[in-house]
C-alpha cells in the first residue's frame, strides 16, 4: 500500500483540488476525458481518497487494490443499505440530486444485508441458472442481426448507439419476458435514467412498466426470468419484484453496453488484435481490467467510527470502490493479469459480487462476433483521439463510436429513422406518439 501522503502530488489539468483537503471531482468533462491522471493523483492522498461526485456529494474512494478487497469482503464493517448515509440523512443531500437514484435504497439485492441479502441474492442466482446458454445465444444473434439490418446499406454506423446501446435493452426483454407494449417503455425508462435525458419521466416510465410486467406474469407466468423470480420459494412480494427487474435491467443493460463498446474500441484501434492470436475473449477481458463499464461504485457505509486503509471514516459515510484505479494499482504486476485473467474487479467480489458475469460475457462474445463476422472490414470512421466520453463519476462509456466498411445490400427493409433512437433520444421520445416502438418494430421485423 502506498503511504498517506501529507501534501499530494500535484493535481491533473482542470482538476479543482489544489491541495490537501481538496475533494477531487468525479464529473465533468475532464475527468471523463483522462480518469487515469486523476487516478495517479488520487494515489498520492493513500488507498483511500476524498471525492465528491457531484456538487455537494461527498465520498471516500478506495484506489488501492488490496485495501478494495479487505473492504468488499468485510460485510461486518461496511454495509451495503444506504439508508444508513448520513449525509442523506442529514439532508446534505437532497433527492434531486442526479447521482441519488443509483445510490439510494431500493428492497433488492444490491442494497440489503445480512439474510435479507441472501433471500434476494438466492432468488436471483437461482432464476440466472435457469437460463439455457444456447436459446441466449440464438435470441443474442437475432437482435444483432436485426440491429445490423438497419445500417449494414449505409455503409457506416455508429456501433454504440446503432449496436452497442440498443442490443442488450432488446436482449434483456427477451429473457425477462416483456411483450411489445411493456417492453418499448422499459427501454425509455433504462435509457433516461442512465443518459440523465428527462430523467424523472423516464423513472416513472420505468416504475410503472416494470409494476405492469409483475401484474402481468402474475396472471400468466412464462419461461421467463420474471417468470422463474416469481416462483422462487423466496416468495418475493410485489414491491420486492418490481425493485429486482428494475436492478437486473438496469444493471445489465448500462454495462453491458459499455463492456461491447469499449471492447470493440479496443478491438478495431488496438494493433495487437489485428492479427488472430488473440480472441474476443482477451478484449473483453482486456476492457474489464483496464476499462471496466462500471468504474466507480461499488457504494457502502462503514457501521460505526473506523479506520481503514489510514483514513478515518465515520459511521454512514459513503465509501466507493474505483475499480478502475483498483484494477490499475502499481502494485499489481503484469504478471499477475497474465495468471488470473478473472482477478480484476469489474464483477466486484465478496457477498455482492455480479451473479450474472457468465450471462454478461456470453452477450458480449456473441455480440461481438457476430458483428466482425459480418463486416470483416469494418474500421473507425474517426481518429481515436477524437472519441469522447460520457461524464459522470460512475461509467466508462462512450458518447459515440463511428465506424465505416463496405455496404452490404439487405433484403429485409430496414425500420425508419424516427424508429431507431439518436444520441440525444429526440426520436425515441417521440416513440408513444408513433405506431409501435423498438421492441415493437424488433418483434415485426423478425415476423416478417
Amino acid at each position: 500500500m502506498n503511504m498517506q501522503s501529507d501534501f499530494p502530488a500535484a493535481p491533473p489539468p482542470g482538476c479543482p483540488a489544489h491541495g490537501s483537503g481538496k475533494r477531487v471531482p468525479l464529473y465533468g468533462t475532464e475527468f471523463a476525458a483522462d480518469p487515469g491522471a486523476y487516478y495517479t493523483y488520487m494515489r498520492s492522498y493513500g488507498p483511500a481518497a476524498p471525492v465528491e461526485l457531484s456538487p455537494g456529494v461527498e465520498a471516500t474512494l478506495v484506489t488501492d487494490y488490496s485495501a478494495a478487497l479487505q473492504l468488499l469482503q468485510n460485510p461486518d464493517t461496511f454495509r451495503k443499505d444506504s439508508r444508513r448515509w448520513r449525509d442523506y440523512n442529514e439532508g446534505k443531500v437532497t433527492r434531486d440530486n442526479p447521482v441519488v437514484p443509483l445510490l439510494e435504497y431500493r428492497p433488492n439485492c444490491m442494497f440489503t444485508d445480512g439474510a435479507e441479502h441472501m433471500r434476494l441474492r438466492q432468488a436471483v442466482t437461482d432464476s440466472l441458472a435457469r437460463v439455457d446458454t444456447h436459446r441466449l445465444s440464438r435470441h443474442v444473434e437475432r437482435v444483432a442481426d436485426y440491429l445490423m439490418d438497419q445500417f449494414l446499406s449505409r455503409g457506416s454506423a455508429d456501433l454504440l448507439n446503432d449496436y452497442a446501446k440498443l442490443l442488450p435493452l432488446f436482449v434483456f426483454n427477451e429473457l425477462f419476458g416483456c411483450p411489445a407494449e411493456i417492453g418499448d417503455r422499459v427501454i425509455f425508462g433504462i435509457s433516461g435514467i442512465f443518459d440523465g435525458i428527462n430523467a424523472e419521466k423516464a423513472n416513472e416510465v420505468l416504475g410503472q412498466s416494470v409494476g405492469e410486467l409483475v401484474a402481468l406474469k402474475r396472471k400468466q407466468p412464462g419461461d421467463d426470468v420474471t417468470s422463474w423470480l416469481m416462483q422462487h420459494h423466496a416468495q418475493l412480494n410485489d414491491e420486492e419484484m418490481a425493485h429486482q427487474l428494475v436492478l437486473l435491467l438496469g444493471a445489465g443493460a448500462e454495462p453491458q453496453r459499455n463492456l461491447i463498446a469499449n471492447a470493440l474500441l479496443l478491438l478495431l484501434s488496438d494493433e495487437r488484435y489485428a492479427g488472430a492470436g488473440l480472441l474476443v475473449e482477451d478484449a473483453l477481458d482486456d476492457v474489464l481490467w483496464n476499462s471496466p463499464p462500471m468504474a466507480n461504485y461499488a457504494p457502502h457505509y462503514p457501521v460505526t467510527d473506523v479506520d481503514f486503509a489510514g483514513t478515518r471514516l465515520r459511521a454512514g459515510e459513503l465509501v466507493l470502490i474505483s475499480i478502475a484505479a483498483a484494477n490499475s494499482d502499481p502494485a499489481l504486476s503484469a504478471s499477475r493479469q497474465q495468471l488470473s485473467k478473472r482477478a480484476h474487479l469489474a464483477w466486484s467480489a465478496g457477498p455482492h459480487a455480479c451473479p450474472a458475469k457468465d450471462t454478461s460475457q456470453l452477450i458480449g462474445v456473441v455480440a461481438i462476433e457476430k458483428l466482425l463476422n459480418k463486416l470483416p472490414d469494418i474500421e473507425l470512421a474517426v481518429p481515436e483521439s477524437s472519441l469522447t466520453w460520457r461524464p459522470g463519476p460512475f461509467n466508462r462509456g462512450l458518447t459515440a463510436l463511428p465506424a465505416r466498411f463496405t455496404p452490404i445490400r439487405t433484403e429485409k427493409k430496414p425500420v425508419t429513422q424516427q424508429q431507431i433512437p439518436t444520441g440525444d433520444h429526440r426520436a425515441h421520445t417521440q416513440n408513444k406518439q408513433e405506431k409501435g416502438g423498438l421492441w415493437s418494430s424488433f418483434l415485426s421485423w423478425w415476423r416478417a
